[in-house]
């Protein structure tokens, strides 16, 4: 048995519709059809329902409630694996190892990218995510674990950034660093690093901690460093030094910072090969402009002018010499001379 409709229009434009329960047999060898039943007036319910057992006639059991049916959802994979995939083509999974520790390390690095959080946040969405199965981390972990894996992040952290740097610069290394310190405030008091400094944040009355950033030209991280809240920005240069030298072979590079932290200290106990580009602070700006080192006619050459809806936006001069903007200016010769830059 089978619901047959079958539609037609009137003349006066409506469109009627005839619905029929029918079967069909065999007779003298042709297939024949009979009407049981017309189900034309009746509600739709109950030509849906019997539409349904039709189709399910072979196995009533699938009619049963939908009340009974228990819906249960997995973890979710996708996110997780989209950033594991990311991670392991970076070569982040093959430099933290394959152990506990490793892949607990690569965890956080991966919550922190999925949902910036807590330790126990982290631990939270890997319940939620396929973390563990898309890891391996069939043993479990929670909050507790996560804090002692940032003490063995801390004691392996030059190793791991040697690793990452080889991999990334396996043929040499490259020829320009950049470098930049930030700071963070802290709204506790016991962090052993926390002290009184300036506070970027413009958080008056709180501690924080200095933040060395070294990449490389492209801007990619090759090194972190965490100073005490008051170190100045001139006093982390040494260090971030130090990293290119012992732990990265750099020999021969260009390091690049601005004026707050390249002074004439810094830039004296370059080793030999390191060359600099940094910036002359305002004060040597005018004492240049005042012995006559600088001509505001050198600086009188038009190279272009940008404009948006009839006003200049950008107006771009071409300096007839470039001074000391690289290297240092010999202000006794009154000629740039160019110690240790390009």
């Amino acid at each position: 048995m089978y619901i047959s409709r079958a539609k037609w229009p009137s003349k006066n434009g409506k469109v009627y519709e005839t619905i029929y329960l029918r079967e069909s047999f065999r007779r003298d060898g042709k297939v024949c059809k009979r009407n049981v039943a017309d189900l034309t007036h009746a509600p739709a319910s109950v030509v849906a329902a019997m539409e349904l057992a039709l189709k399910h006639q072979d196995d009533l059991t699938a009619l049963g409630s939908l009340k009974d049916v228990e819906l249960l959802q997995g973890p979710s994979v996708g996110a997780v694996w989209t950033v594991c995939e990311v991670a392991r083509r970076l070569g982040l999974e093959r430099v933290l190892g394959g152990d506990f520790a490793g892949k607990l390390a690569l965890w956080q690095v991966l919550a922190r990218v999925l949902e910036q959080g807590s330790r126990l946040s982290a631990v939270r969405l890997a319940r939620e995510h396929a973390a563990r199965e898309t890891l391996g981390l069939m043993r479990g972990f929670d909050e507790n674990d996560l804090y002692e894996n940032l003490g063995w992040l801390t004691d392996h952290q030059e190793k791991i950034e040697k690793k990452l740097f080889r991999l990334r610069h396996s043929d040499a290394p490259p020829t320009l660093f950049l470098y930049d310190v930030t700071s963070s405030y802290l709204e506790g008091c016991c962090n052993e690093l926390a002290a009184y400094g300036y506070n970027r944040d413009r958080k008056s009355g709180k501690m924080q901690i200095v933040i060395g950033l070294l990449t490389d030209g492209d801007g990619t991280p090759v090194a972190v460093r965490v100073f005490e809240g008051n170190t100045p920005d001139t006093k982390t240069v040494a260090e971030q030094v130090r990293t290119l030298q012992e732990n990265f072979g750099v020999k021969e590079t260009t390091l690049v910072g601005d004026r707050g932290m390249l002074k004439g200290p810094q830039l004296e106990s370059l080793p030999e090969g390191f060359q600099y580009i940094t910036a002359i602070t305002k004060p040597q700006i005018r004492t240049m402009l005042s012995e006559g080192v600088f001509q505001m006619n050198l600086f009188d050459v038009r190279l272009g002018e940008v404009e948006h809806e009839g006003v200049a936006a950008l107006d771009l001069r071409l300096p007839k010499l470039l001074p000391a903007a690289i290297g240092r200016v010999d202000t006794h010769n009154k000629l740039p001379q160019h110690r240790n830059s390009r």
